[in-house]
């Protein structure tokens, strides 16, 4: 199928869409510089700033994630690409305080390499820093592996809960001890029912059979465990849900946080029926859901199908979850 999309020239896309991007979130949001999204009111010098990086393409991720009790900042670059080294460098000196800046990445071999670039030049500079690498996609190999492991959409709660505790004030030290601790107890898995295209090329990312979907689908579009028949969404709630507990070893008398983030193209409507199911399935094994999120948070373009992210929550984490936060995706008042 020919691909369908409102846009203008591609070599305009991403520059275009952070336009529009600031404009309907200016009450949260600005750009500066080279197009870098920031706090539309900056924080005090005197506590950590958050900054991250990540291709377009995902929207809202990961600019929408930029705002009070969340991201100081956040490096996009072109579409599903890693933006480059300076840009990013750019961002670290715009957010370089003695505080402390808290830099969370995702795994993906571009981010990865670009952050490593930047922060080696940082260094130069007397910038201070700790990166926390998210990589809780389970599919891409054993607990033990962080290295093997994509990072998904579970870069929000760590976000949430790591700009939390900068805006309490809490050291670098801290706040990254938090982040590690969010990340180290929980797992994410994705699951695909449909392809789909790149914005600017209209070449397929992922073709998905009719009647069939992927469980362990990359963020994009990358090969997952296993292709077979679609299922129902009791069923498929029942497949992640069981292999994510086993990742992460959850136990009777637990509480946990369950995030649904739709992909692209699939309705809240069976994001919830999915969710129901996880209850029950949680409260049938005398685990706690203790928090939720549904919604999309980090897409890929029309892809059908979702990542369900699963964790820990101990009693910090949650007052951290539910601490006061404004940001274009996440708002508690």
């Amino acid at each position: 199928m020919a691909m369908k999309k409102l846009i203008n020239d591609p070599a305009n896309l991403v520059k275009e869409l952070l336009a529009g991007f600031a404009l309907a979130h200016a009450d949260k949001v600005s750009l500066t510089g080279s197009d870098l999204v920031v706090r539309a009111q900056a924080k005090s010098q005197d506590k950590v700033a958050l900054v991250t990086l990540g291709g377009s393409g995902h929207e809202p991720a990961l600019s929408g994630f930029v705002g009070e009790g969340m991201l100081d900042i956040s490096v996009p670059g072109e579409i599903f690409a890693a933006p480059g080294p300076p840009r990013v460098l750019e961002a670290l000196r715009l957010a370089k305080r003695d505080a402390g800046i808290l830099f969370i990445v995702l795994n993906h071999a571009g981010d990865v390499l670009s952050a490593k670039v930047a922060m080696d030049l940082a260094a130069k500079e007397d910038i201070l820093l700790r990166r926390v690498l998210t990589h809780e996609d389970m599919s891409g190999g054993p607990r033990g592996d962080g290295d093997d492991r994509r990072g998904l959409s579970g870069c929000l709660p760590v976000i949430k809960v790591a700009g939390a505790a900068a805006e309490q004030g809490r050291s670098l030290e801290e706040c990254a001890a938090i982040a590690e601790r969010m990340e180290a107890g929980m797992a994410t898995l994705a699951v695909a029912v449909s392809g789909a295209t790149h914005p600017c090329t209209g070449d397929v990312i992922a073709e998905i059979p009719d009647g069939m979907m992927v469980v362990g689908m990359g963020q994009h579009g990358e090969a997952g465990g296993g292709t077979q028949p679609l299922k129902t969404a009791d069923a498929t709630a029942e497949i992640m849900l069981d292999a994510l507990l086993e990742d992460i070893h959850a136990r009777p008398g637990e509480e946990l946080f369950v995030m649904l983030n739709g992909v692209g193209s699939t309705t809240l409507m069976e994001l919830y029926l999915v969710l129901r199911r996880v209850q029950e399935l949680l409260e049938a094994r005398g685990i706690t859901l203790a928090r939720s999120l549904v919604g999309e948070f980090l897409t890929v373009q029309e892809m059908g199908g979702f990542q369900m992210c699963v964790g820990r929550l101990d009693k910090e984490l949650k007052a951290l979850w539910d601490a006061p936060c404004s940001s274009p995706v996440w708002t508690v008042k």
